[in-house]
């Protein structure tokens, strides 16, 4: 066995390791659908100032993204997306919600919008922190 080491983010690499993970995967565990979820907010020309980005994935709604320009922020509109989203997912059958977010962003809101704080880097990626949230929906 040889081992090759990169430091160049190769996507053909990349993609293959997932292709390769995903076929195991989807081979041992339960069958469940993952339906992609967008919603956003624009201004009258359709410019995006604001957006949520996710999936709901069997019991869950994983959210990828959630962003507000800043001139936007602390007027309830990540509240509004936040609020729609967990909606939606419960009209899909969710139960649960997961998001991560940096100590720099949004943990405050999280644990205000009734997340709980399930696990945290700290030290990440040097003096930050990453936290990972859930909510009962």
């Amino acid at each position: 066995m040889a081992l090759r080491i990169t430091n160049d983010g190769n996507e053909r690499d990349i993609e293959e390791i997932h292709r390769m993970l995903k076929a195991y995967n989807l081979r041992n565990r339960e069958t469940s659908e993952s339906v992609p979820l967008g919603i956003f907010y624009e201004d009258a020309a359709g410019k995006k100032q604001a957006g949520l980005t996710g999936e709901t994935f069997g019991n869950w709604l994983c959210i990828q993204y959630l962003f507000v320009e800043e001139s936007l922020r602390g007027q309830g509109v990540g509240s509004r997306l936040l609020s729609a989203a967990e909606t939606e997912a419960k009209k899909r059958g969710c139960k649960y919600a997961f998001v991560d977010t940096f100590s720099f962003q949004a943990p405050e809101f999280y644990r205000k919008s009734g997340y709980r704080e399930v696990f945290a880097l700290t030290e990440y990626p040097y003096t930050g922190a990453r936290y990972y949230y859930t909510k009962v929906l």
